[in-house]
């Protein structure tokens, strides 16, 4: 199971006095520069489990001249996990996801290898040949964006109409 490092920071504020009266250019000064100090926006590929279930989630993406799959994030209910750290160098990324409590799934038809375990594999061909499944991961668009977040949500339920 992998997981990502979550990082919390708090910032608090206080009011600079000099002889019990406050000082007006010191606190300016501290909130200027810690404008320029502050650490840029976190850019990463989140992926949220908007379900009810927990979920298994594989990430395929170009890495060089190469295809890369890995896995398994175990994802709670309703949670949230990084499966991309940093700012994003690909447009396009590959997710497959199974929903651990109703057995289904979240695939698609760009077909990459993965394996029950964690793992992982370079290259997409011959899956079956190396050892490993064949697997439909469905295609995120990112549009070159540095941050994006996936949303994995219930399929829609099809009533009976009133029958």
């Amino acid at each position: 199971m992998k997981t990502a490092a979550r990082h919390l920071r708090t910032t608090a504020t206080r009011k600079l006095r000099w002889g019990g009266a406050p000082v007006g250019l010191a606190a300016f000064l501290t909130v200027f520069l810690s404008l320029f100090s502050a650490s840029p926006a976190q850019a990463e590929l989140r992926l949220c489990n908007k379900t009810e279930s927990q979920v298994g989630v594989a990430i395929g993406y170009r890495e060089n001249d190469d295809w890369v799959t890995e896995g398994w994030w175990n994802l709670p209910a309703n949670s949230c996990e990084t499966l991309v750290a940093g700012s994003l160098v690909s447009r396009f990324y590959y997710i497959y996801a199974v929903d651990y409590d109703q057995f289904g799934e979240w695939g698609g038809r760009a077909f990459m290898c993965t394996r029950e375990k964690e793992f992982t594999i370079s290259g997409i061909e011959d899956c079956v040949a190396r050892g490993f499944e064949r697997t439909g991961f469905f295609e995120i668009d990112t549009g070159e964006q540095s941050s994006w977040t996936v949303q994995l949500t219930e399929p829609v339920q099809t009533g009976t109409g009133g029958r």
